[in-house]
């Protein structure tokens, strides 16, 4: 039997894992947001998002792969203002992960 990387197996749960809870928000500790974290492309550290159950917060609809991009912490106080954040739309939550988000 050929030796297989153990890395592999680890790095597909670890997909899996943020799939998951991308695509269940009742899991979120911080609902109705999800935070998120990715590297920075020149490596000056972490780059903040989140993601909003807009469906089940605010009956709003398109938003289940968007990410804000907002520290958990500092977000707005109006649904408006949120909406109006910078952001990435993707069209699934696999195209979330592959654009390098994950749960912080």
């Amino acid at each position: 039997m050929p030796d297989l990387d153990p890395l592999i197996p680890e790095q597909s749960l670890a997909r899996l894992r943020d799939l998951v809870w991308f695509r269940t928000p009742h899991l979120w500790w911080a609902w109705p947001f999800l935070p998120l974290v990715r590297p920075l492309p020149d490596g000056a550290g972490p780059q903040c998002g989140v993601l909003y159950d807009a469906r089940n917060a605010s009956g709003q609809y398109g938003y289940s792969a968007t990410v804000f991009l907002a520290n958990l912490f500092l977000l707005p106080r109006t649904l408006e203002e949120l909406l109006a954040l910078p952001r990435e739309v993707y069209d699934t939550p696999e195209e979330v992960y592959d654009a390098g988000w994950r749960i912080d």
